[in-house]
């Protein structure tokens, strides 16, 4: 019997797959994800129904308050790090405010909790982006954006997916924020991209458009490898430049957008040491897009095969409660979006791997259409 122990054991394929089975790991040819314990997805939800309904979002590190006397006055301050390495202070009170005080004693209180959730989260494998990418959205969070329309897109809005549906999985880390804007935004106030962004305390700048002549939509922190914030919209044709009034900016149109930003739904993007409300396009929504820009690239396959990528874990992470989302979704889609799908109807169920109900459900949907076509 231990022969017989060790030899099955001994096979390095039998070995490696009976211990992604027991860590619980979905191991497909092509779609690898691990679903997360009830216990921490709990957790998580915590997490967000408590920062949904706290206070503004205190910006950069949670910070210590000092007393500073002078000049016959006494006034407390909120000493912080708005950014790694840069350390800022902002008034809080005059000396004596107990209320005020007390009130920004409890915000340091829960931003500390708020941060240390965060790192365990990190520990857990949940997708956290880094300092940069939350200074942004905290700003962007204070200023109303989200709440007035803005969405959360590209790979931080799959990050933030992942997080919501319980899923661990591999996310090619990014420097790009992308943005999107369906409708005008509902703003309170005036938001003007390029300054809100230099508000942050980074120095920011726009980046020239293609050619020169054409207003930018994109802004970039100095350095190869800076924080790039790119604003996109709903457009036919790719690329083209769609005025932005509200924002006083511009932005690069890309087709079907308008189907993606549908309805997009609350959520919260795990970031430094915040948790940020902001909102995604719906999952379902976000999976039949990225299969479509997957096949519609040309010239990047990278960025192709990262977009297939997070729409094959997105959509078997979804067929875990049914295949209903996915089919809705489909229905609702663009005529143009799935014609472009059709053709490489082999292709995406031979990326579908071992994942015979995400086949199905693929070769379903895109087969129907396919043959209403030919009639």
């Amino acid at each position: 019997m231990i022969f017989i122990f060790v030899g099955y054991f001994s096979n390095p394929a039998i070995l490696t797959q009976r211990f992604l089975f027991l860590l619980g790991i979905r191991m497909l040819k092509t779609i690898r994800f691990r679903p997360q314990e009830l216990a921490y997805r709990t957790h998580y939800a915590e997490l967000k129904e408590r920062v949904l309904a706290a206070h503004a979002l205190l910006p950069g590190t949670p910070g210590t308050l000092y007393l500073r006397s002078g000049s016959g006055n006494s006034y407390w301050y909120r000493v912080y790090y708005s950014i790694p390495g840069k350390q800022a202070e902002t008034l809080v009170c005059k000396d004596g405010d107990d209320a005020a005080l007390e009130d920004m004693r409890e915000r340091i209180k829960f931003a500390e909790w708020v941060s240390e959730q965060v790192a365990v989260f990190r520990k857990l494998g949940l997708q956290v982006a880094d300092k940069s990418v939350a200074r942004v959205l905290v700003e962007l969070h204070a200023r109303g954006a989200f709440d007035a329309g803005l969405v959360l897109v590209g790979t931080l809005g799959y990050m933030a997916w992942l997080n919501e549906l319980g899923v661990v999985a591999v996310a090619a880390r990014t420097r790009d924020v992308d943005l999107a804007r369906g409708k005008s935004l509902k703003l309170a106030a005036p938001l003007s991209f390029l300054p809100t962004m230099q508000a942050t305390g980074m120095p920011f700048v726009a980046v020239p458009g293609m050619p020169s002549s054409q207003p930018s939509t994109s802004v970039k922190l100095p350095g190869v490898d800076g924080l790039r914030i790119d604003l996109l919209a709903p457009g036919d044709t790719l690329g083209a430049i769609i005025r932005i009034p509200e924002l006083d900016w511009a932005a690069q149109a890309i087709p079907f957008y308008d189907y993606l930003l549908k309805s997009p739904e609350p959520a919260v993007c795990l970031a430094g040491g915040h948790c940020i409300p902001v909102r995604i396009p719906q999952a379902a929504r976000m999976f039949w897009h990225k299969l479509y820009s997957s096949v519609s690239r040309v010239g990047f396959p990278e960025k192709a095969a990262k977009d297939r990528e997070q729409a094959l874990v997105l959509a078997a992470a979804l067929m875990e409660d049914g295949p209903m989302p996915l089919r809705r979704a489909f229905k609702d889609a663009p005529e143009g979006l799935i014609r472009a799908l059709i053709p490489a109807r082999e292709t995406i169920l031979r990326y579908a791997g071992d994942h015979q109900e995400l086949r199905q459900l693929l070769d379903r949907c895109l087969n129907a259409r396919l043959l209403t076509d030919q009639d």
